[in-house]
């Protein structure tokens, strides 16, 4: 598996990120082409049938459109078949979708799956599987699968070539794993996914590797310029020794556990809304609210993140592509969600469904750790009072933690006190924090005070160096 780890360089991850070949246009249509054209003609809908000949026109100027249109369908086409098969492939039900398009091609001699559904359905089944591999660890696996379908790992799949180099890091293959962060960086050209990847590249580059990946990005997206030395500098500074004079236990440097999906650094008994967040019993226009639709609501509210997102594979709609924000978020792909949200947070679906999708973005957000971008977010938002005060803790908890890397205990100090005014508690990390930032200001009184009452309520080795130290 170690040399398969060392086979995806950046090279062959950019040339797989910045999209595919040009496909030769024919002069004129094939019945696949026609397949639109040929049943609005059976169904006597005139005005289609123009629009879809005028298209067809402008796309095969040298074709000889015959008299009777008719006669372009003599065959029967599989519509419903091919319906079939799309909402087949929507719902992620990948082994019925390729045995009705075998079955199709078998019952109706002259048809043949059009390109456009192979790639569909191509890529969703590598996704499954990179996603299979992935869960399992199986970097091997999740590599082959990259290399004979490169679209998973393309810019609007961004979250793959995370996934992959992850599992390089975790396999010990950290440069591989910094070829492909590269790579990316490279290829997209939005700044969320390249401040993202930085950040995540991060923890495998060294000094001199960090700066170069930003000369990188900096070349990549050259009106970006203050964003980007703004990052640089923040993740170059939390770099150094983070650990004060009177160290505090590892725990207690990181911030609190890792997120989960759906849930905020912010503990259930603190917020008892503040877990994964909702789809259901918010007001949403009435249009688009089909059976599909239906589906896709009734897979969130099941918490079912995956068959929603699913279902909400290739979705355009406004409300669809809402739900699927919420899902993806609640898959740890804050990425994703963040373009999905868009539609609705620029008002397509209503004022309230507008607010309630700038939420997400900003949670979206703050799970990629853009504290001050999720900051301006809210403060521009008219966010409900229990969203302001999730998202206001999760802010301040983020701002803490960062003031203590950077080794600013009383601006530390400050964040952590107002997050527990807000929440009315301190989570126990977040406390012993706390008493180290004390400690190393030379408040040793208060420090000991900290220490105290968290070893009298729990005590573990981490109380107990604490109390030590502040003697």
């Amino acid at each position: 598996m170690r040399s398969d780890l060392r086979r995806l360089s950046g090279l062959t991850l950019s040339l797989i990120l910045a999209g595919g070949l040009a496909l030769a246009q024919g002069s004129a249509p094939t019945p696949q082409d026609l397949e639109a054209l040929n049943y609005y003609v059976s169904n006597g809908d005139n005005r289609a049938a123009d629009a879809e000949l005028r298209r067809l026109r402008a796309q095969f100027p040298d074709w000889d459109v015959p008299s009777d249109l008719t006669t372009l369908g003599q065959q029967r086409s599989p519509a419903a078949e091919i319906d079939r098969i799309y909402r087949q492939i929507a719902a992620g039900d990948l082994t019925e979708a390729r045995q009705a398009m075998d079955e199709t091609s078998r019952n109706f001699p002259g048809w043949a799956p059009p390109p456009e559904m192979e790639r569909l359905l191509a890529t969703a089944e590598a996704q499954a599987a990179f996603d299979a591999a992935a869960s399992a660890g199986n970097a091997g696996a999740a590599i082959e699968i990259a290399r004979r379908t490169p679209a998973i790992l393309r810019c609007d799949r961004v979250n793959n070539a995370w996934r992959l180099a992850e599992l390089q890091a975790a396999a010990g293959q950290k440069a591989a794993a910094l070829q492909s962060y590269r790579g990316v960086i490279a290829s997209c050209s939005g700044l969320s996914e390249v401040t993202a990847t930085l950040e995540k590249a991060e923890a495998v580059a060294s000094d001199a590797e960090l700066v170069e990946l930003f000369r990188l990005a900096n070349a990549q997206l050259p009106g970006s310029g203050p964003a980007l030395k703004a990052l640089e500098t923040r993740l170059r500074a939390g770099r150094g020794d983070t650990a004060p004079e009177a160290s505090a236990p590892a725990a207690a440097t990181t911030g609190g556990a890792k997120r989960t999906p759906g849930r905020s650094a912010v503990a259930e008994a603190d917020l008892p809304a503040a877990g994964r967040p909702r789809t259901a019993g918010v007001a949403r226009s009435g249009g688009g609210a089909g059976a599909g639709l239906s589906a896709v609501r009734a897979a969130a509210q099941r918490g079912d993140w995956r068959t929603c997102t699913g279902l909400t594979s290739g979705a355009t709609s406004a409300d669809m592509l809402y739900e699927r924000a919420w899902c993806v978020y609640n898959l740890d792909r804050p990425l994703e969600a963040l373009a999905a949200f868009e539609p609705a947070a620029s008002g397509r679906l209503g004022a309230q469904v507008a607010r309630d999708a700038r939420f997400g973005k900003t949670l979206a957000l703050l799970a990629l750790k853009m504290t001050e971008e999720a900051a301006r977010l809210a403060a521009a938002t008219d966010l409900t009072i229990q969203q302001r005060r999730e998202v206001e803790a999760i802010i301040l908890d983020q701002r803490g933690v960062r003031a203590y890397q950077l080794k600013e205990y009383r601006r530390a100090i400050a964040f952590l006190t107002a997050y527990e005014d807000l929440t009315g508690g301190l989570r126990r990390d977040l406390a012993i924090m706390r008493g180290y930032a004390y400690l190393n200001l030379g408040k040793r009184t208060e420090a000991k005070r900290i220490f105290t009452e968290l070893n009298n309520q729990l005590a573990t080795p981490e109380t107990r160096a604490g109390l030590n130290a502040s003697r």
